[in-house]
């Protein structure tokens, strides 16, 4: 996940681990959040890797369908720190797919195939944020959670968690920075100077990665985002049930 560089990777992880685990006993809601959050996160890791391997497999390489990873099995998909980070932070990843850029098919570059595959998980997770805004409208509008009584909160509690954290995972993922989908995503669009500049310096960007995570400056880049884009397609959703409800 984190590739080769020059101090203990294990470090990296206990210090995330940390910071994550400390989110979670700090956040606003405590351990009932984080139960309500455990069913949308299993959604939106599975379906975001899911979308990476299956990208992979249809642009003609087979090493994600050889190591299991075409599958909505979320055991397959989960990556322990990635998945603590969801549960702390509502940002994180699964565990990454493997691929093997050399066995696409010949009429796609491999730079051009790596960035179509990397964008793919971020975008499974905008169309199912979508999809779980427009089924909150509607049971919203119909007044569905109150008539499920008692199980009327918990399930709106579940449909928000599920639109927060698909997109929370879908705007983390596209920051250009390794080991995010993001930087591969940049790669693509650089010229052959840029892109040697950027891999020569990986480590420092892998330091900028972690600098995030210690200092906040995570949250406050991806929380108003995330604020944009629910209110954007909020926006676009009842706009057009507008036209029919």
């Amino acid at each position: 996940m984190f590739g080769n560089f020059g101090f203990d990777r294990r470090m990296i992880i206990i210090i995330i681990a940390i910071f994550a685990g400390y989110n979670i006993l700090m956040r606003d809601g405590g351990i009932e959040s984080v139960i309500f959050a455990i069913p949308a996160l299993l959604i939106a890791i599975t379906f975001h890797e899911f979308a990476h391997a299956y990208s992979a497999y249809k642009l003609g390489d087979n090493t994600p369908k050889h190591q299991g990873r075409i599958t909505l099995n979320p055991i397959k998909h989960l990556d322990p720190i990635g998945t603590v980070l969801i549960l702390a932070a509502g940002f994180g990843w699964g565990r990454p797919v493997e691929i093997n850029p050399s066995n696409f098919d010949k009429k796609w570059s491999m730079s051009k195939g790596e960035a179509i595959v990397s964008v793919a998980g971020p975008l499974a997770n905008f169309i199912l944020a979508f999809l779980f805004i427009i089924a909150w409208y509607l049971m919203r509008h119909f007044g569905v959670f109150a008539d499920l009584g008692d199980w009327g909160n918990p399930v709106r509690r579940i449909v928000e968690a599920c639109i927060l954290i698909n997109i929370g995972l879908g705007i983390f993922n596209l920051i250009p920075l390794p080991p995010l989908d993001g930087s591969k995503i940049l790669m693509h669009f650089l010229s052959y100077n840029a892109k040697a500049w950027f891999v020569s310096r990986q480590h420092i960007f892998y330091i900028i990665f972690i600098i995030m995570f210690v200092t906040g400056m995570a949250g406050n880049i991806i929380m108003p985002a995330i604020a944009g884009v629910f209110n954007g397609m909020y926006w676009i959703v009842s706009n057009i049930a507008g036209i029919f409800i």
